[in-house]
């Protein structure tokens, strides 16, 4: 027997819920369907439980440098993994539940668990179950990406997942990847006691960053003790007594590093491979991303794809965009699109990183007149005053329209501060305006007016 809905909604990550207040408020009949954990990523192993381990391996490093502020701690520094785990779990739960709550409070929703399959373009299977709905909303997310390394199959390996299930501190952590997941993870674990080794393929570290914000980076997390190895063409595995071999392809350095742990953190991929989108008709990329307009609509007509399975954008902010722009379209007769979104997004790194719009590298590449302003945090007084001076800010403008074109905040609350900037970009007002602030001191914001003010040509390379 067959249900019918007036829509269908897969997933309950970050975009899923949302959506289906909006829909159910509306007065829509509609049926949600989860295989897994409520909440997605991010709530069960994103954000929530990753940025929960950043704050206990934060709370560890400062205890360390308690004399640099006066404090006299007597005792060695332990890291108790057990405890920390009990804490991030806690959390986690705390999170999953209350999406779970908010889920059970709404008229007009069915709940499914279970795993979705198309079977035509307006009906799903889970289980036993016929669905059918006019309206169709896939929201099901991404996981780790697993390479097809040599050896990667013979060894044990962990991923952003399954790392979170450690209790106990890895005597050698071995992380392939040298981007946004795998430098948290390096320094989280350095900072609770373990060897870290981080393996880059490219040249250097977080390439899509511009290379003063690279080499800041790896600066800042080799002067914890963290070992970086880049331009690892070829990287390779073998089983060894002590956990695993990792062989590199490198110009410099030891072409093996034995890790009793191995993490990748090579990049993510969608979870579209199980849905028969075929039966649908619904297309995807070469990577298995569904293909979106800019209204987030696929290529069968009363079908949507949100978050990340849409190859859109990558993270939970995105995902919720994603949402907003699909019910304000829907709902309240607007034309929202996802080209009107500006990318920012952070590095929870300690520093953090804030980022928004352009990179220089990208903005160069525009060949429109710019204007650069810059300033280290070793002049910003509320670094000082934490005694927290990595880093620097950079703020890009187009020296015409006086608009700014992008931005990085690598420092103590860069990831805060970047919202004056991203405000600036969403209103589209020239940088004048932020000249004009009043910002409250001390912070790190009350500095953007100065380094605006302060921009000067940016020469050609």
């Amino acid at each position: 027997m067959t249900q019918s809905f007036d829509a269908l909604i897969i997933g309950a990550g970050q975009a899923g819920p949302p959506l289906t207040g909006r829909l159910t408020a509306a007065g829509m009949k509609v049926a949600l369907i989860e295989r897994h954990l409520f909440g997605g990523t991010c709530v069960n192993t994103g954000c929530t439980p990753t940025k929960t381990l950043v704050a206990s391996a934060y709370a560890a490093h400062l205890a360390r440098r308690a004399a640099d502020y006066g404090v006299v701690i007597s005792g060695a520094i332990a890291v108790d993994m057990a405890l920390v785990k009990a804490r991030t779990n806690a959390v986690v739960a705390n999170s999953r539940s209350g999406v779970e709550a908010w889920l059970s409070s709404m008229e007009h929703l069915t709940v499914f668990r279970g795993q979705a399959r198309f079977e035509s373009a307006n009906t799903l299977r889970v289980g036993d179950e016929l669905l059918t709905a006019p309206q169709i909303f896939i929201n099901v997310g991404g996981r780790a990406r697993v390479p097809e390394m040599p050896g990667v199959q013979e060894i044990e390996y962990l991923t952003n997942t399954s790392m979170l299930a450690l209790d106990s501190l890895p005597r050698h952590l071995v992380i392939v990847g040298g981007s946004y997941i795998g430098l948290e993870f390096a320094q989280i674990y350095r900072r609770f006691g373990a060897a870290v080794t981080v393996v880059e393929k490219g040249p250097r570290l977080v390439s899509r960053e511009d290379e003063d914000v690279s080499a800041a980076i790896r600066d800042m997390l080799e002067a914890e003790g963290i070992q970086v190895r880049v331009g690892a063409e070829c990287i390779a595995f073998t089983p060894h007594a002590d956990g695993a071999s990792v062989h590199l392809d490198c110009a410099n350095g030891d072409p093996e590093v034995i890790g009793s742990h191995v993490l990748l953190a090579v990049g993510r991929q969608p979870n579209t491979d199980d849905l028969g989108l075929d039966r649908a008709g619904i297309v995807t990329d070469k990577h298995g991303y569904i293909t979106v307009d800019d209204q987030l609509r696929t290529s069968v007509p009363g079908i949507w794809a949100l978050g990340d399975c849409n190859g859109r954008g990558a993270f939970t902010h995105t995902s919720y965009n994603d949402f907003e722009i699909v019910a304000a379209n829907l709902l309240d007769g607007e034309a929202r699109r996802v080209s009107d979104r500006i990318p920012a997004y952070a590095l929870y790194t300690d520093p953090p990183l804030g980022r928004v719009g352009m990179t220089e590298a990208q903005a160069r590449a525009t060949g429109r007149p710019l204007l650069m302003g810059t300033r280290p945090m070793t002049k910003v007084g509320r670094a000082i005053e934490k005694g927290e001076t990595q880093g620097f800010i950079k703020i890009l403008a187009d020296a015409e329209t006086q608009r700014i074109l992008g931005a990085a905040i690598l420092g103590v609350g860069g990831d805060e501060a970047i919202h004056g900037l991203i405000d600036i970009m969403t209103a589209d007002q020239p940088y004048t305006t932020l000249q004009k602030a009043v910002p409250i001191h001390p912070t790190v914001s009350e500095l953007l007016p100065t380094v605006v003010g302060e921009m000067q040509p940016l020469l050609p390379i």
